[in-house]
């Protein structure tokens, strides 16, 4: 691969596909564990290909390449759950909602860490 290979348009090569269907066989496994789940396509920027995001109803979400927009579409489809463009919709709140207690419960659980240490030391 040249050094500006990867900015070039349609050149996708055999690793980009297997990206592809792993990314695929990750985001069905995920959808089909969880419940309300609905997909958000992102476009495609100069560092990455076009994302899917996919939310279940508790805000719990995972993100993966897909490649195109239109590859986005039938994976949905497929899927049997609704799509939407993030650029038009926005991410949904519980999203943000999820995230936010991810963190408090991780910020928790450093102190309670912290706190255990310095209690077995003394």
């Amino acid at each position: 691969m040249g050094l500006l290979d990867r900015f070039r348009p349609g050149r996708t090569g055999k690793a980009a596909r297997a990206v592809g269907s792993e990314s695929e066989a990750h985001l069905r496994e995920w959808a089909g564990a969880r419940i309300g789940v609905e997909a958000f396509v992102e476009p495609s920027t100069l560092v990455t290909e076009t994302t899917v995001v996919l939310v279940a109803h508790d805000g719990e979400w995972t993100r993966r390449r897909v490649g195109s927009p239109n590859r986005a579409k039938k994976l949905a489809r497929s899927m049997k759950i609704p799509i939407y463009d993030v650029q038009l919709m926005g991410y949904p709140q519980r999203m943000r909602d999820h995230d936010s207690r991810e963190r408090i419960l991780r910020k928790r659980s450093r102190e309670q860490d912290l706190r255990r240490r310095l209690a077995d030391e003394s």
